[in-house]
């Protein structure tokens, strides 16, 4: 960039000298150096670079592995029609996708992070599934100043105050889902509410909120109970939990988890008039798979897309069109996991068509922007001054056999009233 030469003549600026000013000061502005001027636009990049995590294996490596699968499905999907469009450069861009292999490991995931952000320079950072994965990854995104996508990690502890350097893309975060759960069992008049959770970023928080809603209306836990998120053994647990007499068991944990417990309680001979579990509503064919219809009959669970569906969308496919392209694909059916990656692309695709400019802060700006007025196949999407998700929601689902027997099952939504679709059977039928 050329720079005016000041026009004034030589015995002036000597004149000006003598009376004082600095002699480098001075010899800038002669220049034109001590004006301001507009930094150079930034590069038009060969493709935007998107980093993420996945596991290939450990505890969290079959819900991981499905968000990175709806992530990539994104990326092939804009890519076969030339690529994402950048507002901030007026044309469309092609997408890479830079993806390490965490292993299920918070300190693995630590180094990979940072190596994204520091070694790899990627434009955009998304985080791993689920919270205690994603529990890294927030530190180190505002540390250095980039926006992290918070795919599907609902702690409410990483929203404990405004930031520019994180968004929940796709998941309420867990108080919420703790309240209305709540009012759902009190409502049936089940007072006597028995809590397993593990101690993790994800279970801990929502049990919390479970514990202090029940508190608000005078009832507390005859069972509130932490495990280790690795915990395999539910036998003598369970047989604790029926000592306390409880009319609904809630087993807050990951698919591991709810697999493990299913299986001990169908084996046990032991019956409750509700039974919750969490993710039979994001997994469904896996957790039937490796439990079997009978042990998930008439139990609850959180229902999610796409076992619920949403037509009205502002950018991609709805739930019904993504989850037939997506199995005509890949010859699967997808679950709610992939579609939280899919939408993790949608989300980027508006977010980059809004931003003025291509900077972290624009990105922030972009999603704000976006947020009360966005709809995609999760629902809606609405972010608080935290980054915190409060468009969607997941309402309480009850599975029930679909047909006369328990070898084929179908979730029907019982709560709130305003979007249930059968009454709630409690006590659930002893089988």
């Amino acid at each position: 960039m050329s720079h005016p030469i000041d026009p004034r003549p030589a015995h002036r600026l000597r004149a000006t000298l003598r009376r004082g000013v600095g002699a480098a000061a001075m010899l800038a502005a002669a220049i034109g150096l001590g004006a301001p001027s507009q930094a150079a636009p930034a590069p038009v990049p060969s493709s935007i670079r998107i980093g993420t995590l996945y596991a290939s294996t450990g505890p969290f490596a079959v819900p991981s592995l499905a968000q990175y699968a709806g992530l990539r499905f994104w990326a092939d999907s804009v890519n076969h029609a030339g690529g994402v469009y950048v507002k901030a450069f007026h044309r469309k861009i092609p997408v890479s996708i830079v993806a390490y292999d965490d292993l299920s490991s918070t300190s693995t995931a630590t180094a990979l992070y940072n190596r994204l952000i520091t070694q790899d320079k990627v434009d955009l950072l998304a985080s791993d599934f689920g919270s205690v994965l994603t529990s890294v990854a927030v530190p180190l995104a505002a540390e250095h100043k980039m926006l992290l996508l918070d795919q599907s990690g609902s702690s409410e502890k990483f929203f404990t105050g405004a930031t520019p350097y994180l968004a929940d893309v796709s998941i309420p975060t867990t108080a919420p889902e703790g309240v209305l759960l709540t009012r759902f069992l009190l409502e049936h008049k089940l007072r006597r509410v028995a809590v397993m959770y593990d101690a993790n970023d994800f279970d801990a928080p929502l049990a919390r909120s479970i514990q202090e809603s029940l508190g608000k209306a005078g009832v507390q836990p005859v069972y509130y109970h932490a495990v280790p998120t690795t915990e395999s053994n539910y036998n003598v647990l369970l047989h604790t939990v029926a000592a306390t007499h409880p009319q609904a068991v809630l087993e807050l944990g990951y698919p591991p988890n709810d697999i493990s417990f299913l299986r001990t309680l169908a084996q046990s001979g032991l019956h409750f008039d509700l039974t919750l579990t969490v993710f039979p509503g994001q997994m469904l064919g896996l957790i039937e798979h490796n439990v079997g219809a009978r042990a998930l009959a008439y139990t609850y669970t959180y229902p999610t897309p796409p076992l619920v569906h949403y037509a009205k969308v502002s950018y991609g496919m709805d739930t019904a069109s993504f989850a037939q392209t997506f199995e005509q694909a890949t010859h699967k059916a997808p679950t709610y996991l992939d579609c939280v990656g899919y939408n993790t692309g949608l989300m980027v695709e508006g977010m980059l068509g809004t931003a003025e400019h291509f900077s972290q802060a624009d990105f922030h700006q972009a999603l704000a922007q976006l947020s009360g007025k966005t709809r995609t196949l999760l629902g809606a999407f609405a972010l608080s001054p935290e980054g915190a998700q409060t468009g969607q929601y997941f309402p309480i689902g009850q599975i029930v056999p679909d047909g006369k027997d328990l070898k084929d099952l179908k979730v029907q939504l019982v709560y709130p009233p305003q979007v249930a679709t059968a009454p709630a059977v409690i006590p659930a039928p002893a089988h």
